[in-house]
Parts: C-alpha cells; sequence; structure tokens
C-alpha cells in the first residue's frame, strides 16, 4: 500500500490501515484538513463552497461520498460535478465563485490508485505555501466540524459538461467551420473514463461527424495502462489503419493530457501537442510561451520563429502556471501533453486542445504526418540514477553545476545544462534516492549518448 502526501494533493493505493494506504480514514482526514484551510482563506465569509469533481475509476464514487459527507460536515456547501474531468472541475469553481474545488482522480495512475487533488479560488492548484499548510493542517488535526444547525448542503450539478464546451466554442482560434468544412474522420480513445462522456460531445459541437470512439464507457476499468504512451496505445494505432482515419485523439482518465495519433498510426508525439498548439496560436497572436525544463526545445525554437520569447519553469502545472502569468504567456503547458490556455482558464485542457489542433489542421489542410514534419525533430531519453541513502544528493548536483558552469545552467529545479543543440536535466527524487536523468537531442542515439555520458559523471562523483 502507498500514501504519498504533496504540496498539490494526497495520492495513493484503495485499502490498507489508515496512513499506509488511501484508505477512508485518511480521506475524511485529508478533506477536513483542506476545509479547515479553505475557510481560513476566505476570511470572515458565513459560509463558503466547494467544487467536487472525479474520474470514473471503481473507487470514486466511495471517495466522492467521504469527501462530500466531510465537507457538509465541516459547514461547507458542496457544489458536485460527479463524473467531471479535472480541467471541467477547474472551470466550474470560477464559474460558480466558489472558494476552492477537490478534483478526485489519481490521474495517469492505474485503478487501484486515488487521490485528492486541491485547488484554491481561481480553479487552480495549490502553491507550495498554500499546500504545506494543508499539511500541516492534517498533522496536527486542527480542523473541527459544524453543529446540526450550520451543517453544509450539497447541489447535484449534472450539465456542467456542456457548460465547458460552451465556452470553448467561444474563443475565436477555435473555428468550427473550418473543422466542419475539413470533414475529418476521427478516432478518439477515452480510457473508459470521463473522457468517453465528455469528447463525444465536445465532437459533436465542433462539426465532427466520421467518429469512431474505443473505450468510451465510463466503467473506471481502464483498457489499458492509463498514461498515453506509445507502447499502450497499440489498439488506437490499429484503429487509425483500420478506419482510414486522419486523426488519433487519446486522453488520460482525468482528461488533462492529450496524446495525438497520425493517419498511418504512427505517434504524433506527446511532446509535440504543445508545440503544434503554440504553432497555430502564435502564426495569429505572436507572444511568449512557457513549458517546464523538461519539455521539448522544439517549442522554444517554435517561439521564436515569431518572435516572442521562451521561458523554462520548475516543473509541475502549478509553476508552469505561476511563470505564464509573470510573462503574460499567450500559450504554455507540459511536454507531457498538457495544454495551457489562458483565454479559457489556467489549466492543463486536453479538450481546448483537442478544438485548436483540430482548427489548426484544417486551416492548414494537411495530414497529421506532414504537420508533424513540419517542426523541428528531437528526441528525449529519460533514465535515472539508483543511489544509496547515505550520498548526498544535492552535493552531487552541486558539483555537476560547477563542473559545467561554463555551459548555459538553470538550476530552479535540479540542474538543466543547455548545450548549443543539447540539454540535459537532472532532478532528484523528494521521496528515494534518485537522479533522474532526461536528456534530448536531434537523434534518439545522440540523446542516450548524452545521457550515459552525464550518468558516467554522476557515478564517478558518487563513487558507486
Amino acid at each position: 500500500m502507498t500514501l504519498i502526501k504533496s504540496i498539490s494533493g494526497i495520492r495513493g493505493t484503495i485499502g490498507g490501515k489508515p496512513g499506509e494506504g488511501l484508505s477512508p480514514v485518511d480521506v475524511v482526514k485529508y478533506t477536513a484538513a483542506y476545509g479547515a484551510w479553505a475557510k481560513q482563506k476566505a476570511g470572515n465569509k458565513d459560509k463558503i463552497s466547494v467544487v467536487v469533481g472525479r474520474d470514473a475509476r471503481i473507487s470514486g464514487h466511495m471517495v466522492a461520498q467521504l469527501v462530500n459527507a466531510t465537507l457538509v460536515g465541516m459547514g461547507i456547501d458542496v457544489i458536485h460535478l460527479g463524473l467531471a474531468t479535472t480541467p471541467t472541475t477547474e472551470m466550474a469553481v470560477t464559474d460558480y465563485h466558489a472558494d476552492g474545488g477537490l478534483i478526485l482522480t489519481a490521474s495517469h495512475n492505474p485503478k487501484q490508485w486515488n487521490a485528492l487533488k486541491l485547488l484554491d479560488n481561481k480553479g487552480e492548484f495549490l502553491n507550495s505555501t498554500e499546500g504545506e499548510k494543508v499539511l500541516a493542517l492534517a498533522d496536527s488535526e486542527q480542523f473541527e466540524f459544524a453543529e446540526v444547525d450550520a451543517l453544509g448542503t450539497v447541489t447535484e450539478v449534472n450539465d456542467y459538461d456542456d457548460k465547458h464546451i460552451a465556452h470553448l466554442l467561444k474563443l475565436k482560434m477555435v473555428d468550427v467551420d473550418a473543422i466542419r468544412k475539413a470533414n475529418f474522420k476521427v478516432v478518439f480513445d477515452g480510457i473508459n473514463s470521463v473522457g468517453g462522456i465528455i469528447l463525444p460531445k465536445l465532437f459533436k459541437a465542433l462539426g465532427v461527424t466520421q467518429l469512431i470512439p474505443l473505450n468510451d464507457k465510463a466503467t473506471g476499468n481502464f483498457a489499458h495502462t492509463p498514461e498515453p504512451l506509445p507502447e499502450n496505445l497499440v489498439q488506437v494505432s490499429k484503429a487509425m489503419l483500420a478506419h482510414r482515419a486522419d486523426v488519433g485523439f487519446v486522453v488520460d482518465p482525468d482528461v488533462d493530457r492529450l496524446a495525438i495519433i497520425n493517419g498511418d498510426g504512427s505517434m504524433f508525439g506527446e511532446e509535440y501537442t504543445l508545440v503544434a498548439i503554440a504553432d497555430y496560436l502564435l502564426s495569429h497572436t505572436p507572444g511568449n510561451t512557457v513549458s517546464n525544463l523538461s519539455s521539448t526545445r522544439a517549442l522554444r525554437d517554435v517561439t521564436e520563429k515569431y518572435g516572442g520569447n521562451y521561458t523554462a519553469a520548475a516543473v509541475g502545472e502549478v509553476n508552469v502556471v505561476a511563470e505564464m502569468k509573470r510573462v503574460n504567456a499567450v500559450i504554455g503547458g507540459e511536454g507531457n501533453g498538457g495544454v495551457i490556455y489562458p483565454e479559457l482558464h489556467y489549466g492543463r485542457d486536453a479538450l481546448v486542445g483537442i478544438a485548436l489542433f483540430l482548427s489548426h489542421l484544417a486551416k492548414k489542410g494537411t495530414t497529421c504526418s506532414e504537420l508533424r514534419k513540419t517542426y523541428p525533430s528531437y528526441v528525449i531519453s529519460k533514465n535515472k540514477i539508483e543511489l544509496t541513502p547515505e550520498i548526498d544528493v544535492d552535493a552531487i548536483l552541486l558539483a555537476m553545476k560547477e563542473k559545467y558552469a561554463h555551459e548555459k545552467v538553470n538550476d530552479i529545479d535540479g540542474v538543466k545544462i543547455d548545450f548549443a543543440d543539447t540539454w540535459v536535466h537532472l532532478r532528484k527524487s523528494n521521496t528515494e534516492p534518485i537522479i533522474r536523468i532526461y536528456a534530448e537531442a536531434k537523434t534518439e542515439m545522440e540523446a542516450q549518448e548524452l545521457a550515459l555520458q552525464i550518468m558516467a559523471e554522476i557515478k564517478e562523483l558518487a563513487a558507486l
């Protein structure tokens, strides 16, 4: 059993003893701590409200009942969306002028996992200071439940998917007429979660009439490993060829990540979801972009082509959003297929990613494969080194920073070394003695060679 506590939320495997897995006791404890934090944050308001939405995983109904009852017991009114995507829940927080939100999803983790993701009153993930306060409240159990006359209420909302899509359709860069005229044949994989509910509605609203759904029943029994990586997408690749489709879309269980499949069944590349959408937006509205330090350099290349400035943020959506606000970015996100478009909201959103990509593809009048060829080609190699507990990981990272001080080095999140045509990013794990090594180059061989070189240097420093 596993229970992982972080500033962005609480995640773990369902079952086990309290404190060892995500047991009902833990759900109540951390929900109450979040409720206490939300009440403190709201100040002197007599009553506060919190939006709750969940993905379709098997434990979701149980967890939602515990969360809703705990919030009601805290004297908090609940706006319960039921089955809803992460971006849908985020947007509902601001639409309903709520004081916060809880998303019950373990994102791309397998079905035995669930989590409480914590939102502020802007529908955005808590920053480190706020997250630490919630964890401290949980550890000290400094929360108090309401007396009977002050209990909260639960309001069921069953139509917010439609409102999410309606907001999206108002975006000037979403061209429904162009998409309809292109008459795309689209395959999508909803992973048997909430994508299977909302994506057919989205495609209908966008004028897509040739739709081949895969795994579109929200049962929570994921049809394959949920993370949308190439090795997990064999079924959709075969469907692309069998149906002679133009484009395929795959989402994760909470629909904040988007992978695109070419007509020949090959991967467009999860790193290139954001790159392609940024290319479309910047060609019409030049400006700045942001992604995290471990994302492809192709976004920088595309941004500079249109005269904008690219900035890298520390890994984590909350860090990317903060940097996007600082530099007034027109688009940003993460290389895992996470698209953040501020015109809609500050959160990763696969729905707006689909709408913008289809608009782009329709206006280009080309195929996915040909579109992909127009972008700078890079390959990222992902590796890790397991160290012994007594090794000072921070000292090793400092030594690597000093060794490459003559190169462009960024140390806001581990150590990233930018070379002329390549880069390498070293990050330590917060839970175990591991250094993760991400290296990018123009070919897989070059990326792997760079990673192996850096790994050898780290092993020498650690005397392994």
